[in-house]
């Protein structure tokens, strides 16, 4: 392995942030899945990269929690310091020979970025992986840019927080505690479910259980739904009290936006009327990007819920003033008693309960505070012509 690799300083700066064989840090998952997402890959990492192995502080899709540095990928971004990406990892001359190309999890594409501290240190990669061999933009691999100096940003905080821990801080110690819980309830939770998952996706590639196929799926589908909404549970009900992240790094409010649409893609696919997003010139905001994206999924799911699918909704990005989102539906409305209660947890309106919209009333309570922790503000009105939410934020500058 090369020397920037072994190098003792930076393998001392890699243990300061204390993710070496923990529980993942659940931002660093977070944004792993928003990543596997906007790239419509099924594998993605944040990826530590240690003496002799890899190790994954953020992970959706990978059975391992680290692998040894000769089947690493990530591990060759450390000495070159830029992104990299193997468009069909079989016909790479050095990738090809590699266990994790010729058996699973059958690595096809690769692309990764590095995770660079402020110290100037490689930590590792930010990586999204395919079994299917691909290509991708200069624009993908900017955004991929994006999220590697969001995995920095984050493990920052980490740090920081263990380290004011250390002295007793209250607020860290909290924020702490709270993080372990989550931790804790997020493995216990998705790593069986993923485990039942996996096997049914074996089964269903069966070709003598094809008869068997339409009992699968539910089982499949149902248990992403279980871990979708102990996820969104657990946002929702975070304590008052309990600090939220500030933002971590400057993104595009394009790119924000496209991550949310991207997690949607589902429910408006279910859609006659597609969305009509309009979009502008690059608007640079400082953002968690992983949390800041799922503010605005919970919005595009509310105006799909409650808008026929024949009518239309409007989607805009701006920044004459200050960078803001709009959401315009064409919907139901929210009636003038129940506007004052929409952000209150697990308030669901009349509407809701008649039609048993899915949902548990938690979409505009961590709406909400996502974007307080980005100190903008979130404006909901409505009448009987529809709802638009507006979402501005500080700029960058």
């Amino acid at each position: 392995m090369s020397d920037e690799v072994n190098d003792e300083a930076r393998l001392a700066a890699l243990r300061t942030y204390q993710v070496l064989d923990r529980p993942r840090p659940p931002v660093l998952d977070e944004l792993t899945r928003l990543a596997a997402t906007m790239f419509d890959t099924p594998m993605a990492a944040v990826s530590m990269i240690d003496r002799h192995r890899q190790w994954f502080a953020g992970n959706v899709g990978l059975a391992d929690q680290e692998t040894p540095l000769d089947v690493s990928f990530c591990a060759t971004i450390v000495p070159a310091r830029k992104p990299l990406i193997v468009p069909d990892a079989t016909l790479h001359p050095r990738f090809s020979s590699y266990r994790n190309v010729i058996g699973a999890p059958n690595i096809r594409f690769y692309a990764g970025a590095p995770v660079i501290d402020r110290e100037g240190y490689v930590l590792g990669a930010m990586c999204v992986i395919d079994d299917e061999p691909r290509e991708v933009a200069d624009r993908q691999v900017d955004a991929l840019s994006t999220f590697a100096g969001q995995a920095a940003a984050h493990l920052a905080a980490i740090r920081s927080r263990f380290q004011m821990a250390q002295l007793g801080d209250h607020l860290a110690r909290a924020a702490q505690r709270e993080e372990d819980l989550v931790a804790t309830i997020t493995h216990e939770l998705r790593t069986p479910v993923t485990s039942i998952q996996g096997y049914l996706e074996l089964l269903a590639e069966n070709e003598e259980l094809e008869p068997y196929r339409r009992l699968i799926e539910p089982i499949h589908r149902n248990g992403q739904r279980l871990v979708a909404m102990v996820d969104h549970i657990l946002a929702g009900t975070r304590p008052h009290d309990a600090p939220l992240p500030a933002p971590v790094g400057v993104v595009d409010l394009n790119d924000v936006l496209a991550a949310a649409l991207r997690s949607c893609r589902p429910l408006a696919a279910l859609r006659a009327e597609p969305l009509d997003v309009r979009i502008g010139p690059p608007i640079r905001v400082r953002a968690d990007l992983a949390r800041l994206a799922h503010a605005f999924e919970q919005l595009l799911r509310n105006a799909m819920l409650f808008t026929p699918g024949d009518r239309p909704i409007i989607v805009r990005v701006t920044g004459r003033t200050r960078p803001a989102v709009e959401i315009e539906d064409c919907g139901v409305g929210i009636p003038d008693e129940e506007l004052p209660y929409v952000f209150d947890r697990f308030y669901r309106g009349r509407h809701a309960r008649d039609q048993a919209v899915p949902g548990v009333g938690l979409g505009l309570t961590i709406a909400r505070g996502a974007i307080a922790a980005h100190r903008g503000t979130l404006e909901v009105t409505s009448d009987m012509r529809g709802t638009t939410a507006r979402v501005t934020l500080p700029g960058a500058g």
